[in-house]
């Protein structure tokens, strides 16, 4: 429901055997799980699956298994390619499909149990793994806990990034209305046949691999998430990784990711950001699965120069993290500077 890409199947999967489709990268955009906001940024989903694929094609050059196929340039072609074989930047990525059954909701509590009956040698796993480098302020992770709980020597959070020493994964829902994080054991007995052990390896590797590349275009990794896939014993990396939507990344100290977006709503339109968060913690006192139902303000639309300063970062973050100029965007210093003076 809080996705901002268009899916398309070309070949649906079995109970045993991999589909093909493709992800079609919009201009919206997400905050606080809301689902596409009343405006769109331009060129956001370009760059979205340009930094994607670029990632995704790391991955396999270091020999992780994904759903990546390639991505598609003209999209009335259809002709499946790397991302250098592309002269301009491409919006649609051509992705191996697996099972996804419907996760329900009964009697107050999702049905796991029916989620595993549907599916055969191939799912994706109903789980987001999480790894974090940082704490930033406004990261979760501060609600959840005291720094002692982490290994920090702080008494409180202090009202600045906190970096780690070393990396720390975490599991939480993927279908459920209202992400859930999950103990190791909450997270292993969801995760069906798909090894808890094995998922945790994944992430950490994910995370070197973003981390290295972040740190050689000037960025500070802090933290992201993969989604993955099961098939026939093997588990893939899926979804979409290491973008300014599924990671955080910072720039000479300035938050550079979709935090951006979410400071400013924190910021700009305080009412409304309050009202989700109530609306969260109200829905556990109702039969009801979307939250969003007993959200009683709405969003805001972005004005034209947020919009335009926001579009300038999302444009060149892809020129700077791939290191090719895909987008007529300012220099990443000068794009990060307007940022600073919204």
């Amino acid at each position: 429901m809080t996705s901002v890409k268009e899916f398309r199947i070309e070949e649906e999967p079995t109970a045993d055997s991999l589909g093909r489709g493709s992800f079609v990268f919009t201009d919206d955009y997400s905050v606080f799980d809301w689902g596409p906001m009343p405006d769109q940024i331009p060129g956001k989903g370009a760059s979205l699956c340009t930094m994607g694929a670029f990632n995704f094609e790391l991955l396999d050059v270091n020999h992780i298994p994904t759903h990546y196929r390639g991505v598609v340039e003209d999209s009335e072609a259809g002709t499946v390619k790397d991302l250098g074989e592309c002269h301009s930047a491409p919006r649609e990525m051509a992705i191996d499909l697996v099972q996804v059954p419907n996760l329900r909701y009964v009697d107050g509590g999702y049905d796991y149990d029916a989620f595993y009956d549907e599916i055969g040698t191939n799912y994706l796993i109903p789980l987001e793994i999480v790894f974090r480098n940082t704490v930033p302020i406004g990261s979760s992770l501060r609600k959840r806990g005291s720094p002692a709980d982490y290994g920090l020597d702080y008494e409180e959070w202090p009202d600045e990034v906190v970096d780690l020493s070393e990396p720390i994964v975490e599991f939480s829902t993927k279908y459920e209305e209202q992400d859930r994080y999950l103990s190791r054991a909450e997270a292993d007995e969801i995760s069906g046949p798909a090894s808890i052990d094995q998922l945790e390896e994944l992430a950490l590797a994910v995370n070197h691999i973003v981390t290295d590349r972040a740190e050689r275009a000037g960025f500070v990794h802090e933290d992201g998430k993969i989604e993955c896939c099961y098939h026939d014993g093997t588990i893939k990396v899926a979804d979409v990784l290491g973008t300014f939507d599924e990671n955080r990344f910072s720039y000479d100290g300035q938050e550079v990711s979709k935090e951006v977006v979410r400071q400013y709503y924190k910021r700009e339109h305080p009412e409304w950001v309050e009202a989700v968060g109530e609306a969260k913690v109200d829905v556990e006192d109702h039969d009801i699965a979307d939250w969003r139902e007993l959200c009683d303000v709405d969003p805001n639309p972005l004005p034209d120069d947020v919009i335009q300063t926001v579009a300038d970062l999302y444009a060149a973050g892809a020129n700077a993290y791939t290191g090719d100029e895909w987008f007529d965007a300012p220099e990443m210093d000068d794009a990060v500077d307007a940022v600073r003076n919204l």
